[in-house]
């Protein structure tokens, strides 16, 4: 089985962005370096946290604001719990959510699961090409979204429509030029249908 092992953003600033990511408490997941590719709107990809509960959820949107996030959703309740959406300030998206719609124990900052979720234009095809390359599917809902199994990584790996992902994250679908994202892996230097650049994760 091919091994997701590591999620490296692409920043202007790479000390500014390690002083967000470490306070926001996205540090140990991710890994930075300078480029300054041209992107423009949407990059296609949204980084998901998944806490335990309310509170949890209004204290990392706290720390992302107050470290230069800014707000594409604000945290709000829904049918499938409580969550938000925020901006870093290199770009990136990162959803903040709980399945939980009430608090019942005391605020924490402790992160349940970190997910790299890929808006793509076919979701049956990009798994297709992923397990093509070896990835083993965990959860699969038909072109709706695709879970990879990623016991070496401690960021699990999904496919979402990049319409609906948009959506879901507050921002138009269109976006052009880089992605200012790198996947690492065992499966040799490769890029996917949308773009999406993987490397060794030796490099």
């Amino acid at each position: 089985m091919t091994a997701f092992t590591t999620v490296t953003l692409e920043v202007p600033d790479p000390a500014a962005a390690s002083a967000f990511y470490d306070a926001f408490g996205l540090s140990p997941y991710l890994s930075l370096r300078a480029a300054q590719s041209p992107t423009d709107g949407f990059r296609g990809f949204a980084l998901s946290l998944v806490v335990s509960q309310p509170g949890d959820v209004d204290a990392f949107v706290a720390a992302a604001l107050d470290a230069g996030a800014t707000t594409l959703k604000p945290a709000a309740k829904s049918f499938w719990g409580y969550g938000a959406v925020v901006r870093a300030p290199d770009g990136a998206i990162c959803k903040i959510a709980s399945s939980a719609k009430k608090d019942t124990a005391p605020v924490a900052r402790r992160i349940g699961q970190v997910a790299l979720l890929l808006g793509v234009a076919d979701v049956k095809a990009s798994k297709r090409f992923y397990t093509g390359r070896g990835l083993a599917v965990a959860k699969s809902f038909g072109g709706k979204y695709v879970e990879f199994a990623t016991p070496s990584s401690a960021v699990t790996l999904a496919l979402y429509p990049r319409r609906a992902l948009a959506k879901d994250s507050g921002v138009p679908q269109e976006g052009s030029g880089s992605h200012r994202l790198v996947m690492g892996g065992d499966a040799g230097p490769f890029t996917d249908p949308d773009g999406f650049v993987w490397e060794p994760a030796s490099a």
